[in-house]
């Protein structure tokens, strides 16, 4: 194992996988690389024309103050998560676009050894329409995949 990538996002069990997949790369002497993704921002902000008769949005086309601010929020999020795992040589990535996809085509591009995120607890139902990030990764990807478990 030569890279760890490990997923976060703004859930506080993050910590927790950030931490396990941190000391694994650490034991395996690999290097270490954050990622969080970011739905893509363009939707943040967005503003529509009344539809359906809701005039809860004006004029046309995202807010781009509000995206931007969106990707700084994110970025500061990483460069705590850096600072917590108190070490220098840990990479941060943010990137843009569906999580799962996102997650598998820069662990390719970086050339991941080993991926690690946590598997959120969500109802049956929501598995059943939804699936979770990590079903969807489990599914694509050809990178081992390390799952912490951090159901409460």
């Amino acid at each position: 194992m030569k890279k760890v990538l490990i997923a976060i996002d703004y859930n506080p069990v993050s910590q927790k996988v950030a931490e396990q997949g941190y000391e694994l790369a650490k034991n395996l002497n690999a290097e270490v690389c954050l990622i969080h993704v970011l739905d893509d921002v363009g939707f943040y902000g967005a503003q529509f024309p009344t539809f359906m008769g809701y005039d809860g949005y004006s004029g046309m086309g995202p807010d781009m103050n509000v995206a931007m601010e969106m990707r700084d929020i994110a970025e500061e999020f990483m460069d705590k998560a850096k600072q917590h795992l108190r070490d220098e040589n840990v990479k941060t990535h943010l990137a843009e676009g569906d999580t799962a996809k996102t997650i598998i085509s820069y662990a390719e591009e970086w050339g991941a050894s080993l991926l690690v995120m946590g598997t959120h607890s969500h109802s049956v139902l929501e598995k059943l329409l939804l699936g979770t990030v990590a079903e969807k990764i489990l599914e694509k990807t050809k990178i081992p995949v390390y799952l912490v478990p951090v159901k409460k």
